[in-house]
């Protein structure tokens, strides 16, 4: 049976964060990750290969200098989110401002044509890192201890005992492996771990409504990419950004690299358990013929298409994620609490996904702050679990 201080489920951004911080006190761990590669709801897309950017399967220096596109998040706002402003700033990635020089096209009616309008910037500028998001994971993960991460390791099973914690993985093969910890740090949206993941004893009933009804953000959603030679729209004085009440794309911006390839991005407003009934294919089409409303006939021919339906992923959405509320499809859940407040599991588990983020629930940012946060407040069991392993 294989034994680490602290037990790290998930491999996104906040689990590999929290593992950073555990080598920089000296406490031992494992982080077991689900996917074949590490970076959870952050996944970057590389145009020349069509190949996911996920790292452990990518160098980070090729990352920097292709054509990368994120189908998760893409902007962070180092302004008013300053802990993960200086995490970059620390690891030394390059940023650039979102694209919002122009005019916007919107669409009111499907019986009139669209509108030109006035764009506006944002107040506090949003910004993207060269190389994408998938930089940002490739950076954390050079820097980490590569023999204390696993991939291809579900966790469906964490026991509390007298003296430790046992976590049940299983690989692709359906080889089982126990693993003993002080601590569990649940690097994964808290609707995803009271769905997947059997508890003994169970956790508090209170406990687990709260994070079964934190909507996962991203769960719902679907982005679309069109990647071309050159952002064409530019040249008219457009900033690529669009709103439509027709679809499919209801929200547009410009996705263009500083030096690469032009590209426009929008999120799907079909709901969920339409697009179930759609093909990839035909939903891309109509992805295009909208562009060519909004930006003419040279926005039919992209030199590469990208969809990321994240409903369908089975390690972000769950069935409740399939049922939204168009009253609340893209908004970001109040944090629920990260752990029990009384019984066996009070001072041994810890959820450190972003939603657990009292400031950030959601963004990309409340990773790092939940993660910063657990880490810091870690109980006296694993101290205690630290100083057994040299009895």
């Amino acid at each position: 049976m294989k034994q680490a201080s602290v037990a790290i489920v998930g491999g996104g951004l906040s689990g590999l964060y929290a593992a950073l911080l555990l080598e920089k006190k000296g406490i031992d761990y494992i982080l077991l990750e689900a996917r074949p590669t590490l970076g959870g709801r952050i996944i970057t897309t590389r145009s020349a290969t069509d190949m996911p950017l996920e790292s452990p399967n990518t160098d980070a220096t090729t990352a920097l200098s292709a054509d990368n596109f994120d189908l998760g998040p893409s902007w962070f706002w180092p302004d008013f989110q300053q802990q993960l402003g200086q995490l970059i700033d620390e690891l030394q990635l390059e940023s650039f401002e979102q694209f919002e020089e122009g005019d916007m096209m919107v669409e009111r009616s499907a019986h009139e044509p669209a509108i030109r309008s006035q764009g506006y910037k944002s107040t506090s500028p949003s910004m993207r890192l060269k190389g994408g998001m998938a930089a940002l994971i490739n950076a954390l993960y050079n820097r980490l201890d590569r023999n204390k991460i696993i991939t291809n390791q579900p966790v469906h099973q964490i026991n509390k005992t007298d003296e430790y914690i046992e976590v049940i993985s299983k690989d692709s093969s359906g080889q089982l492996t126990t693993w003993q910890a002080g601590h569990i740090l649940l690097a994964l949206p808290p609707r995803l771990a009271a769905a997947s993941i059997a508890f003994t004893p169970a956790l508090p009933t209170d406990l687990t409504i709260q994070w079964h009804n934190t909507a996962t953000w991203m769960a719902p959603h679907a982005k679309y990419f069109a990647v071309y030679d050159t952002p064409f729209w530019r040249d008219t004085g457009l900033s690529g950004e669009a709103r439509s009440a027709i679809g499919p794309l209801v929200e547009i911006h410009d996705a263009s690299i500083t030096e690469g390839s032009g590209a426009l991005f929008g999120f799907i407003g079909v709901p969920v358990q339409q697009r179930q009934s759609i093909s990839e294919t035909v939903l891309k089409e109509y992805c295009r013929e909208q562009l060519v409303r909004l930006f003419g006939a040279e926005a039919g021919t992209p030199k590469a298409e990208y969809l990321k339906d994240w409903a369908q992923d089975p390690f972000t959405a769950t069935i409740a994620d399939l049922d939204v509320n168009a009253d609340s499809y893209g908004q970001h859940a109040l944090a629920p609490n990260a752990r029990a407040s009384s019984g066996v599991w009070q001072q041994c588990l810890t959820g450190i996904g972003s939603e657990w983020s009292r400031q950030f629930s959601g963004y990309t940012a409340g990773a790092i702050d939940a993660a910063s946060v657990a880490v810091q407040n870690l109980p006296e069991c694993v101290s205690n679990i630290e100083s057994k392993k040299y009895d």
